[in-house]
């Protein structure tokens, strides 16, 4: 069964400011963990997030949902510039679908 910990969103990518890979989570912009080889800064930042989550745990502290346990609608508003809207409204028009089409399709590029 997987801990709590597991359930975060983990990814690790070179820093070439320290020289070394970095492990991040999505659900605790402030925590990294610098290592020598991707997989150590992987178990590295788990392992501080499990720690984080144990001191959370103990005074109380609020817990981030994981990114994976939360549901989606698929909805969000996005405010661009009127041109921008204006741009994207003739490109809907002249590919003959939905300015959300055309939005979607743009942002999952």
């Amino acid at each position: 069964m997987a801990t709590k910990n597991d359930k975060y969103t983990y990814r690790v990518t070179w820093s070439e400011d320290d020289n070394e890979y970095v492990g991040l989570c999505a659900e605790f912009p402030s925590l990294s963990w610098l290592a020598d080889t991707p997989e150590k800064a992987l178990k590295g930042i788990r392992n501080l997030v499990a720690d984080v989550l144990l001191d959370m745990g103990k005074t109380d502290e609020p817990i981030p949902e994981p990114i994976s346990s939360k549901n989606f609608s698929g909805k969000f508003m996005v405010r661009v510039p009127p041109e921008v809207h204006r741009k994207l409204a003739i490109q809907a028009a002249e590919s003959g679908v939905s300015l959300n089409r055309i939005a979607s399709s743009k942002l999952s590029q």
